[in-house]
């Protein structure tokens, strides 16, 4: 696991080597949610409000996921070389 992210009350996100963006219960310990769609390791998360996150990856883009349907609403690509930080403003 590289990035994890305070998503809500006893809820986390995680990136991972997995290529996986993951939604965790906190509480029960056990993985809520798994969303595919990056081709390299997931380096960077953070929370993009209630039920949106963002996350860097090594395959060079940033995507923005809709935690409550478990799928990529935007890959935003352009970079030359791996993203390693994400931040929301």
């Amino acid at each position: 696991v590289y990035a994890v992210a305070v998503l809500g009350e006893n809820k986390v996100v995680s990136g991972s080597y997995d290529k996986a963006v993951k939604v965790w219960d906190v509480a029960a310990g056990r993985c809520l949610q798994t969303m595919q769609g990056h081709s390299d390791y997931v380096y960077a998360v953070a929370v993009l409000g209630e039920n949106k996150v963002v996350s860097g990856s090594y395959d060079k883009t940033v995507k923005v996921w809709d935690v409550a349907a478990g799928r990529c609403l935007q890959t935003m690509q352009g970079h030359s070389d791996y993203v390693y930080a994400v931040a929301v403003l």
